[in-house]
């Protein structure tokens, strides 16, 4: 898994094409579009700084929202160019095209150390494709490639494989950005040979989405705890009742294989004892896709069956207290899906015993904790715990995809070492 690293190239003087993930929240404040969270551009200032540092001439390209291959102005970077120059105190130049002369010529005209931001990439439907045409025109712009964009490593796009493959196949490098590496580090190496007891966290609404890390992390875990969404479907799985809750009735074998695959390994296998669950209010609203909107009212904390009119919103005290417990005992902890539906307070309990327990064992006891990208970031920020963990993954299907095993075509693109 090793790869080429942006320490090791010489960059004084040369075009760097660098795909990052400034794919950031935005809205519409006033006419002018305003970033709401500019953590991801936070994240590659370490791999700007030290590629500008040594010279290098730096392009950067990125996706924002979904343009579907058309010129979206509320999906321009340009906002994000500004932001970023804000951030590092220094000029970026943007220039409002991806490929072609006028993009090329705005390449061309950098000097040692400066950056440029081209235009949002999925502007050209011919990046989701792949399409070698435009990866071409993408590796005019550089000498070198480097992509720091873990959360989009998954996609083989033409800004994150295809112009990779186009800029080694004449003799070029491509390499990780330092993002980039502390993800592989983190989500590769340290789970490989974790240190023990090493144990895994799962949440998230369904167990069709987590069976392929739940079983690849059956080989290596020591403890996994099941909480959200998902658990309703494990505890279907044994007869229990789930009222209105969310659940996967054509998975309930696949959670049942999952545990006696855990019983075969010794793996202890831990679902939720108590549940907090709410009664529905029909609100008299539809949502997009034309269903009514529940609106949950009276929750409280229900052990065993889940009552037929309400449904489980997260795991309940007694869960936590016990999933804290062994949290506590951790020499490795990763984390991967909320415990409930957090973004509610009412709910947000057991996903903040949780991240509570796993900063604990991390600052306490030294436990290396690891949190596997998506909503488990957003809840440990939202805790205001996110700087308190050993590493917290910018990806989301990335980092998903990652724990399944599965190659990632943004990083299988770059040099081996």
């Amino acid at each position: 898994m090793a790869k080429l690293s942006v320490r090791d190239l010489d960059v004084a003087g040369k075009r760097v094409l660098m795909r990052v993930d400034y794919n950031v929240p935005m809205e519409e404040k006033n006419g002018v579009m305003v970033i709401n969270d500019t953590t991801r551009i936070k994240e590659t200032l370490p791999t700007l700084q030290l590629l500008t540092s040594k010279g290098a001439r730096l392009i950067l390209a990125a996706h924002l929202g979904r343009p579907d291959g058309k010129r979206e102005p509320s999906m321009s970077l340009r906002p994000v160019a500004e932001k970023l120059a804000e951030m590092l105190g220094k000029p970026v130049a943007f220039v409002d095209e991806t490929v072609g002369p006028k993009a090329e010529a705005a390449a061309n005209a950098l000097t040692d150390g400066q950056i440029l931001v081209v235009e949002n990439v999925r502007f050209h439907a011919e990046e989701e494709k792949n399409d070698p045409v435009f990866a071409a025109q993408l590796s005019r712009l550089a000498d070198v490639y480097v992509n720091d964009a873990f959360g989009a490593a998954h996609r083989a796009h033409a800004s994150t494989s295809g112009v990779a493959r186009i800029i080694r196949a004449w003799g070029g490098q491509a390499a990780a950005g330092l993002l980039m590496e502390r993800e592989l580090k983190f989500l590769g190496d340290e789970l490989d040979n974790p240190a023990r007891p090493f144990v895994v966290i799962l949440g998230g609404a369904k167990v069709s989405d987590k069976i392929k890390v739940i079983d690849r992390l059956l080989e290596k875990a020591d403890t996994i705890l099941i909480g959200g969404a998902m658990a309703y479907t494990f505890k279907l799985a044994h007869g229990g009742k789930t009222g209105k809750s969310l659940i996967e009735k054509d998975h309930t074998g696949t959670a049942l294989a999952a545990e006696a695959k855990a019983a075969q390994r010794g793996v202890k296998f831990l679902l939720p004892t108590d549940t907090v669950v709410a009664d529905l209010k029909d609100t008299g609203k539809l949502n997009k896709k034309g269903k009514p909107v529940f609106e949950p009212i009276n929750p409280r904390v229900v052990s065993g069956d889940i009552p037929d009119e309400t449904e489980g919103f997260d795991i309940g005290p007694a869960t936590a207290a016990t999933y804290a417990e062994v949290i506590a005992s951790a020499k490795t902890i990763l984390w991967n899906g909320p415990m409930g539906m957090f973004e509610d307070k009412r709910f947000a309990e057991g996903t903040n015993a949780v991240a509570q327990a796993l900063v604990a064992a991390t600052q306490n006891s030294g436990a290396k904790s690891i949190i596997g990208g998506g909503d488990s970031v957003k809840a440990v920020n939202k805790a205001g715990l996110g700087d308190k963990v050993t590493f917290a993954s910018t990806g989301g299907g990335a980092s998903l995809e990652f724990l399944e095993g599965i190659p990632l075509p943004g990083v299988t693109a770059l040099n081996d070492v």
